[in-house]
């Protein structure tokens, strides 16, 4: 387990809801990764790396609602800037797993 935080330093992570609108590979990645462009309504639109190819197509990625953080200060990776970070969970194959609602939500909706 990490270290423990306070409420107050949890309530800095600002988690939203989008809809993955665009998938295109990343050829310049170092390791296996998709470009994301993802829609959180009305914070607009978010580009994103995630090494998510081993168990998603770019096919089962369009349209599908997905969990990130989107107050992370950009990174860029290779030629690309990455504006949020998809959360997922390692399985035991190593491979990231997406975090999503069991439900659809409205785009940018924020954790609670």
């Amino acid at each position: 387990m990490k270290e423990e935080i306070s409420f107050n330093d949890f309530t800095k992570v600002d988690i939203r809801i989008g809809t993955i609108i665009e998938v295109n590979d990343f050829p310049t990645a170092k390791k296996p990764a998709y470009q994301l462009s993802i829609d959180f309504g009305e914070l607009g639109i978010k580009k994103s790396s995630a090494q998510i190819t081993s168990l998603y197509s770019k096919n089962q990625l369009l349209k599908k609602q997905v969990l990130a953080i989107v107050n992370f200060k950009k990174k860029q990776i290779a030629n690309f800037f990455s504006e949020c970070l998809v959360l997922g969970i390692e399985n035991e194959q190593q491979q990231i797993v997406l975090l999503q609602a069991s439900k659809p939500i409205k785009n940018g909706e924020q954790i609670s």
